[in-house]
């Protein structure tokens, strides 16, 4: 019988290892990445039947890979790995679409369950989490009237790495745009925001859990 295929995403190169280690038993790593573009990029050329990711990776972020995969296959099954135990990325997880949640130290005893339950098509979070949760959340049902989801991905690449630190010119060749373009979209988030600064902007953005730090 062939067992289950999942890539793993983790910017922590030695956690990833583990993680890989402890699912090697019972499911095939197809993969192992360690940034968002990097994972978009595995998840087209792979198709596993399952991801685990992380929140919290360098340029593209967790929440953005899985909204860009999920983009190119509604299909995709992710479990989110991460050590954020707050209940707003545990929703913005679910509604982006993932089918699991589970905070990285209970890993060892949790992950395996939760993946066998994506892949049954099943909601799997860390059962702490899940208790704290006040109303349930359906996959896919990010909220309309939220301005982050007016937001354009080329906005929500330059607010993370805003929120990390990069001027607008290291933004801009990360990126592989000009300055002025980075500026122009900086401007154009402020004011749809109604915000007066790049600080406010970066506030924001951690406030929303739009980003990860």
């Amino acid at each position: 019988m062939n067992r289950p295929r999942v890539l793993l995403a983790d910017d922590h190169r030695l956690v990833a290892e583990g993680i890989k280690s402890l699912l090697t038993e019972a499911f095939e790593v197809v993969g192992l990445v360690e940034d968002g573009e990097s994972l978009v990029e595995a998840a087209r050329t792979h198709r596993p039947d399952l991801i685990v990711a992380d929140i919290s990776m360098p340029g593209l972020n967790g929440f953005e890979a899985l909204a860009r995969i999920r983009k190119e296959n509604s299909d995709a099954r992710i479990v989110v790995l991460t050590m954020h135990p707050e209940l707003a990325y545990v929703r913005r997880a679910l509604e982006a679409g993932a089918l699991g949640y589970v905070l990285k130290h209970s890993a060892p005893a949790e992950l395996t369950t939760a993946i066998r339950a994506a892949l049954d098509g099943e909601i799997y979070v860390t059962p702490h989490l899940a208790q704290a949760l006040d109303q349930p959340v359906q996959p896919g049902s990010c909220a309309a009237h939220n301005p982050a989801e007016s937001l354009t991905p080329r906005q929500r690449e330059i607010l993370q790495l805003l929120v990390e630190g990069c001027s607008a010119k290291e933004i801009a060749r990360r990126l592989a745009i000009s300055s002025r373009t980075v500026e122009f979209h900086k401007q154009q988030m402020m004011e749809h925001l109604g915000l007066n600064s790049s600080p406010q902007l970066v506030r924001w953005a951690i406030k929303q859990c739009l980003v990860t730090i």
